[in-house]
């Protein structure tokens, strides 16, 4: 392999605008996606465009096993964060120290760029995989995670590798996330005679209490490799000037899961213990909104694609433990649809989103080799 080849394609891939188009300068992600398809298609590689919503494809590439009714999917997001305040430009690839900067440059073109000629280098030496092993390339990870959705609707696997950035540590294990709005409705008044109205704002203070004392309660579980659920109540709405009793508020919640948790059951358990508050006000309006439902992802260390992974890392004298982490992926999309999957990548979380997002350079290179290690194992 000559290292600069994957350096190329990363900076190429860091060059096309595809930060989500939830966000501001968004852009769909068929421009990155025709670039992937035209690179593998270059390399004799079949690709193939399979449409999500318009303009916004997923990607899949196959390298041919010798069993084709079995699969290996490796899979990474092309979509990134926004761009606001990057102290960096963000689609300018920059090397420096080591380290290459731009958007997307851990999260998750480094380990997309590895994946990408992980296969390109076997396809060129001749290899003929176990089984096929199919690069996803999704859209949409980083709003909705419909182009994940959508390849496990239509595609399965005996196992999924997916290149978050985990300093190319195996994970097994992933929190989850629910988050929901919760609304209180009072009633408005002048602020001189208060006594008329019931103030929204006060009462959700209220809840909120009830809510981070009781959260305690909740915590039923603790796992051995992601640590305690957490809650936050991260956005606070409510009034509209300082000399009227707001009859509206809203908060929204980011409940983080762990393995042994169900969004749908944690959540009914904060909002029946919201209406304790109904003894203090029994007139009290309440309304809960479930805004995302990610489960938490588990891979047992006894699974085939672990024990591969694992020695694949050993024999390149890179750490085999696996390990737990806070943040989630499309990792946990693939366990829940049946497909054991485990998380791995180069780049750090710790710079995922930042104003100076960036890659080691020698990690990138050396996923290559740890993609490689896995596909001759599995």
């Amino acid at each position: 392999m000559r290292p600069q080849s994957v350096i190329t394609t990363l900076q190429e891939l860091i060059r096309i605008n595809s930060v989500n188009p939830a966000y501001a300068s968004g852009q769909p992600e068929g421009r990155i996606q025709a670039w992937i398809h035209d690179f593998f298609t270059g390399a004799g590689i079949h690709a193939e465009l399979v449409e999500v919503f318009p303009e916004r494809p997923n990607l899949l590439a196959t390298l041919p096993g010798r069993d084709r009714s079995r699969r290996l999917m490796l899979e990474a997001h092309v979509d990134t964060a926004g761009v606001e305040n990057m102290a960096s430009p963000p689609f300018e690839p920059i090397i420096l120290q080591g380290r290459i900067y731009g958007r997307g440059a851990c999260d998750t073109k480094g380990g997309l760029a590895a994946m990408m000629h992980a296969l390109v280098e076997l396809h060129a030496e001749g290899f003929v995989p176990s089984c096929d092993v199919v690069l996803a390339a999704t859209m949409d990870e980083e709003a909705t995670y419909r182009g994940a959705a959508h390849l496990c609707e239509h595609l399965t696997a005996e196992a999924a590798i997916v290149a978050e950035p985990t300093e190319l540590r195996l994970v097994v294990a992933s929190k989850g996330c629910l988050r929901w709005r919760v609304a209180i409705g009072g009633r408005a008044a002048h602020s001189s005679t208060p006594h008329l109205g019931i103030n929204a704002i006060s009462r959700m203070a209220r809840l909120i209490v009830v809510m981070e004392e009781g959260d305690a309660s909740l915590r039923t579980v603790k796992h051995p490799l992601v640590g305690e659920p957490t809650l936050n109540v991260g956005l606070i709405r409510g009034g509209v000037q300082v000399n009227i009793v707001p009859e509206q508020c809203q908060v929204e919640i980011d409940r983080r899961l762990v393995p042994g948790e169900e969004p749908p059951v944690i959540q009914r358990q904060y909002e029946e213990l919201s209406e304790t508050l109904r003894a203090r006000f029994p007139d009290m309006q309440i309304t809960h909104t479930t805004l995302l439902e990610d489960w938490p992802m588990e891979t047992s260390p006894d699974s085939h694609i672990v024990r591969i992974a694992q020695q694949a890392l050993e024999r390149l004298s890179l750490p085999p433990e696996p390990v737990g982490v806070p943040f989630g992926s499309d990792a946990s999309k693939f366990t829940r649809a049946g497909i054991p999957s485990i998380v791995m990548g180069p780049g750090s979380i710790d710079q995922a989103h930042t104003a100076a997002e960036y890659v080691a350079m020698d990690q990138v290179v050396r996923a290559v080799n740890v993609y490689k290690e896995i596909i001759r194992g599995f």
